[in-house]
């Protein structure tokens, strides 16, 4: 079948929307109309390390109806509403042991451009197109994902604000649920507040959390952090940023959360931590950090690496529509929706003041 799809021709350029192709069904392949898709600097950056001139097919926080099934699938069916994630085989030992993110095929089955075998999902005019990014492709008006990353949602679900739920929402809100587990005595230091910084936030503030602080250079997120759950927010090129935040914590906080990958923002928020604190970093960026040894020896603090929010999608994003019904994840409040055919204009505000674009697909 054909479908509508916003392309990107080389990592320069802008996206183009236009007609192409998709393959058949597998057997354990779903085909999903996209109503909403949100996007994220993952999709942005992949693009920029892209093959000149090859097109290639983005969006990986894809959400909308089922239309078709393949004949292996199971629990899933035409007429669903559904969230799309990232992939994952759900075989392996590290699947089956609940570490879906850690899955021993992530990478061929989220970045590889194809199938397994090799195959893709779209062409053009025979010619095969980079897709099944994340197991989906979303910048388009259909997609080919997989049995194993759709999670089916009540049909009241607002798509447009669940969207990103599959993705930058789980990656941020996951690191606190799944890794960082604070409670109602902790101390919680996000440090960048994008959308996966400004969920890790919400999450924070819906586990009950006493004291989040929020960590960012911009004055207007700052402002926003608080509106969503932070109870504190600290300007990021402040000198003294350490003293401000052991100061606010009494001692140094028992749990933070990097989002930037900036070195010497992760060193910061390394020795802003109190005896025992962990440090988790989802950022990705410059692949060096200088670290004081000797602090994170001497005080047992942790610092630990984490993709996806340690999430099974099954599981968290459940929890985060719960918590959004319930007013404790107020994701309406950072998101900003374009139509589909104004991806562009999206990605330029995500340059300047928009925190999470949506694009909305009729």
């Amino acid at each position: 079948m054909q479908t509508s799809a916003a392309l990107s021709l080389g990592p320069d350029g802008p996206f183009t929307v236009t007609t192409v192709d998709l393959s058949e069904l597998r057997d354990r392949e779903v085909l999903v109309r996209i109503e909403a898709v949100g996007i994220c600097h993952t999709d942005l950056t992949s693009k920029a390390y892209s093959a000149a001139d090859a097109p290639a097919l983005y969006g990986h926080e894809g959400a909308g109806v089922v239309e078709a099934v393949g004949a292996g699938v199971t629990g899933v069916a035409p007429g669903n509403k559904v969230l799309i994630s990232y992939d994952s085989c759900g075989q392996c030992s590290r699947c089956s042991g609940g570490h879906r993110s850690y899955c021993e095929n992530f990478g061929p089955l989220n970045a590889a451009g194809s199938r397994l075998d090799g195959s893709t999902t779209v062409t053009i005019d025979g010619a095969p197109v980079f897709s099944s990014f994340f197991g989906q492709s979303s910048f388009a008006h259909h997609a080919i994902a997989s049995a194993e990353n759709v999670v089916v949602v009540d049909d009241d679900v607002d798509l447009l604000a669940a969207a990103p739920m599959g993705c930058g929402f789980q990656t941020g809100a996951g690191a606190v649920v799944n890794v960082l587990r604070p409670d109602e005595t902790s101390s919680v230091v996000v440090f960048g507040t994008g959308g996966v910084g400004m969920a890790a936030i919400m999450a924070a503030h819906a586990l009950g959390v006493p004291t989040v602080i929020a960590v960012d250079l911009a004055e207007d997120r700052r402002a926003l952090a608080l509106e969503v759950g932070a109870t504190h927010a600290l300007d990021g090129a402040a000198e003294d940023i350490v003293a401000q935040i052991v100061e606010i914590t009494g001692g140094g906080a028992t749990h933070a959360l990097d989002t930037t990958a900036v070195p010497a923002v992760i060193s910061n928020a390394l020795t802003a931590l109190t005896a025992l604190g962990t440090l988790v970093t989802v950022g990705v960026g410059m692949p060096e950090v200088t670290i004081n040894v000797m602090d994170l020896i001497g005080s047992g603090k942790t610092l630990r690496g984490c993709i996806e929010g340690d999430a099974n999608p099954a599981d968290l994003i459940p929890q985060l529509l719960r918590w959004h019904t319930d007013g404790k994840f107020p994701v309406d409040k950072i998101i900003t929706v374009y139509p589909f055919e104004k991806i562009n204009d999206a990605i330029a505000g995500m340059h300047e003041s928009v925190i999470k674009p949506v694009l909305q697909i009729s």
